[in-house]
């Protein structure tokens, strides 16, 4: 091969390598980005952006941002050139495209501790799978016939365990109904077992990583939460085997139904039911928190409550009943009210994780395939434009009868489980732990909060001191 060929060969190279890099930066320079910075190399504006602050406004950056580029900016965040959307409509129209225009993109340190066969980090057919093997646990049918004796006699075991004029932390409380019921339905445990109490332990360490920096070192919250993550699937594949040796449907759980109905893979059920316990135990426990935490701010609310409660109550004394039915539940109107402004003010899931898959143009603006795309769903709950007052814990502004100064599109704008194909499973089972628990507790404690203890976006919710209370009991029957 001679000298003038491999000249030949290297500048021919050269200049196709260059006509590329000329086509690309024209391409970028007609793109009509949204305003917005970069910021800083690889870590852009992300610490910004996950600084705490309190979860019911959208926080110092997300104002300025707002303030000096509008509802959509670009930024550079989790490593990735992103677009942010506090926009309603961008929010919508993302989510409605799932899979078509735009796919679920979280950090890989989420899956690396929930799992690659997690709900939340799946895309596409196989996440389809896990979501309808929840769907058909979760149906209205089950919610009516078996679900809901379960979510009563779970708030009542809590409920009944509060001691007069104590002090404790509402928020762990909270937790400590939802993982009971979580465990119970998707493993048959009992609560107070020891099994249940060490598994409990593992969870807790394993949630302490979940919401951490994703630094896998000695000693860090990452690295227990793995070393808890381990722990937690062998013993769930330990009941596994057990259900497979006995071959026989004799628990109505989750794990049984999986086991011996569908063709998931050890490795895919397991993180299957991790990824349920982590979702059914942690956001319902926060969103009743909350209504712990708004409710006292507002006695009009409570005397409401203690109204429809009252009345609920005294017609299944009358009829000789003891349980709540689904009759019952759907009685608890004005408590879906509270329910509903619980989760828009509290705004438990703040924002998603997305990635265009295609060029997208959209009011103006080019969204570049491959860009991560983060819809805001806390600016849209929080927004002046969409809700009169958004600050305000305002339950009545869910009654259709009643307009106070609320835009009339408000549910089209309320998306606290999502939207579009990945609406959260149990968004219904959520709703009725909620109200439930909010039942029993109205018609047999007043409570008081003990200390300031506002709720902190981190961006998860939490609150910092654990939300102490103190209860005084009393019957409304």
């Amino acid at each position: 091969m001679s000298d003038s060929y491999l000249t030949f060969c290297f500048l021919s190279s050269i200049l196709a390598l260059t006509v590329i890099i000329i086509f690309m930066k024209r391409k970028k320079a007609r793109l009509n980005l949204p305003p917005g910075k970069m910021g800083w190399p690889f870590l852009g504006e992300t610490i910004g952006y996950l600084k705490p602050y309190s979860a019911t406004t959208v926080g110092d950056f997300m104002e300025k941002h707002i303030a000096r580029y509008g509802t959509i900016y670009k930024s550079k965040l989790f490593g990735e050139p992103a677009i942010v959307s506090a926009d309603a409509e961008l929010n919508r129209f993302i989510l409605q495209n799932e899979g078509k225009l735009f796919e679920c993109s979280y950090p890989r340190s989420i899956g690396g501790i929930l799992g690659k066969w997690s709900m939340l980090v799946l895309v596409g057919d196989m996440h389809r799978d896990m979501r309808n093997i929840s769907l058909n646990f979760l149906s209205l049918a089950r919610l009516k016939t078996h679900l809901l004796k379960e979510v009563e006699k779970h708030s009542l075991l809590v409920l009944g365990s509060w001691k007069e004029n104590c002090t404790f932390s509402a928020q762990d409380e909270a937790k400590k109904f939802t993982f009971n019921l979580m465990a119970k339905h998707i493993m048959s445990l009992d609560p107070g077992n020891l099994e249940t109490e060490q598994l409990k332990k593992e969870y807790v360490s394993f949630m302490n990583g979940v919401v951490s920096a994703p630094l896998n070192f000695p000693g860090t919250a990452y690295r227990k939460a793995l070393k808890s993550r381990s722990t937690i699937l062998k013993f769930i594949e330990g009941k596994m085997e057990e259900r497979i040796k006995r071959n026989q449907n004799l628990e109505e759980d989750l794990l049984n139904w999986v086991v011996m109905h569908s063709n998931l893979s050890t490795e895919q059920i397991l993180d299957l039911v991790l990824s349920l316990l982590f979702a059914g135990h942690e956001t319902s426990s926060v969103a009743i928190a909350l209504a712990i935490y708004f409710l006292p701010g507002c006695p009009k609310a409570i005397q409401q409550l203690r109204e429809e409660h009252r009345e609920i109550a005294r017609s299944k004394k009358q009829a000789g009943e003891v349980e709540l039915t689904w009759d019952d539940y759907k009685r608890m109107e004005f408590t879906q009210c509270v329910v509903n402004e619980t989760l828009r003010l509290g705004n438990v899931v703040r924002f998603l994780h997305r990635k265009a898959l295609k060029d997208v143009r959209y009011k103006g603006y080019d969204i570049p395939r491959g860009w991560k795309v983060l819809p805001v769903i806390s600016a849209m709950h929080l927004d002046p434009a969409l809700f009169y007052q958004p600050q305000h814990f305002n339950p009545w502004r869910w009654k259709e009868n009643i307009k106070i100064g609320c835009c009339p599109s408000t549910s089209n704008n309320f998306m606290p489980f999502g939207g579009g194909p990945r609406l959260c499973a149990g968004s219904e089972l959520a709703k009725l732990e909620m109200a439930i628990f909010i039942h029993h507790l109205i018609l047999n404690y007043n409570w008081e909060l003990v200390n300031a203890d506002p709720p902190v976006a981190y961006p998860f919710v939490d609150f910092p001191q654990g939300l102490s209370i103190r209860v005084q009991s009393h019957s409304l029957i």
